[in-house]
């Protein structure tokens, strides 16, 4: 099974290289890694090319972008310009982060759940986090979600969704649209990954109402969006991050931005959603 990989570095010098001795290590080789270095400033470009001159299915795309770190637009575009170089005969595509350490048997053991199942379109471990100087996972989402570090479709699957938005919620609408065009989600508990550097570590005030935005762009509607934004203000225990996701999604909805997904597809996604809440209170 060819595995293909594309990871997006802005000033990534303090982990890129831990993250591409991983996937050099691995006991199923990926077929090619192409690291984007997207505007770095640090040393990225040097580590990354002393690892292209070691291995030849690593390669380099340097591409200019602004400083700024808008979850969504700014890394999917930095992903783009790698897919770019590659050709059309891989099976499973990945946009990994750079900065995670994986496992040995990590992409061998996607590949064996990507064999075993022919519906299955996404496949994922989970990242876990350094504290007290023990790795615990990263507890930022249901267990059912692959987070956007860590994702790797298959190319059927890849090619149904309409490949990724450049969008804040890119990492949720790809879940949603597998869905909606049948396709299986699994995430394995048994492959650790190594995260260095906190979700939304870098993100900056210019972000904080995207979150609302991508709801709107998602066509979650209103009565959703309000629920969404209350469970997740109240889980990082912040009612100002509620105020700035339904600011963000009045905000999306007076501007009339584009949407992510047609009328049909927020029509599932709004179903899927309410599927989901109810079960949860069963």
């Amino acid at each position: 099974m060819n595995f293909y990989i594309v990871i997006p570095a802005h000033n990534e010098e303090n982990s890129i290289a831990k993250t591409l001795e991983s996937l050099a290590a691995q006991s199923l080789k990926p077929k090619t890694v192409v690291v984007v270095n997207d505007h770095s400033t640090d040393s990225t470009q040097s580590i990354v090319q002393n690892f292209v001159s070691q291995y030849d299915f690593i390669s380099l795309v340097n591409a200019s972008s602004s400083d700024e770190h808008l979850p969504g637009s700014k890394i999917i575009n930095a992903f783009y310009k790698g897919y770019e170089r590659l050709d059309d005969q891989y099976d499973v595509i990945c946009k990994f982060d750079a900065d995670l350490i994986f496992p040995k048997n990590y992409l061998e053991q996607l590949a064996i759940h990507f064999n075993k199942n022919p519906q299955l379109g996404m496949a994922a471990g989970f990242c876990y986090i350094e504290k007290n100087n023990a790795w615990v996972l990263e507890n930022l989402t249901r267990k059912d979600h692959i987070r956007g570090a860590l994702k790797a479709y298959r190319k059927a699957c890849f090619l149904d969704i309409g490949k990724l938005k450049p969008s804040m919620g890119w990492d949720t609408v790809d879940e949603l649209l597998a869905a909606y065009y049948n396709w299986e989600l699994l995430t394995d508990e048994s492959l650790h990954v190594k995260h260095l550097k906190p979700t939304g570590i870098s993100y900056n005030k210019a972000s904080k109402y995207l979150q609302g935005e991508a709801m709107y762009k998602m066509r979650y509607g209103f009565v959703i969006t309000l629920i969404s934004a209350l469970k997740l203000a109240f889980k990082k225990n912040s009612f100002r991050l509620f105020r700035n996701y339904m600011s963000g999604y009045f905000r999306g909805k007076r501007h009339n931005l584009n949407h992510l997904v047609t009328k049909e597809q927020g029509r599932f996604i709004r179903r899927l959603r309410w599927k989901g809440m109810l079960n949860k209170l069963k």
